[in-house]
């Protein structure tokens, strides 16, 4: 999923994403291109985590 696609889900910017992806709180991988991208079932995990998740 892209950082877009995971925004949307969880309510947040982009710029957000990709912090939680730097801070290792969410699970990403780097393209060539330098765009990050998030594994579907990690963030389906994480929706039902969101709370914690943006908390910490």
């Amino acid at each position: 999923m892209t950082s877009a696609e995971v925004a949307v889900l969880f309510r947040v910017d982009t710029v957000t994403v990709a912090r939680w992806a730097r801070e290792g709180r969410i699970v990403s991988c780097v393209t060539p291109g330098g765009r990050y991208r998030f594994p579907a079932r990690e963030v389906r995990f994480l929706l039902g985590q969101s709370p914690a998740l943006v908390q910490s």
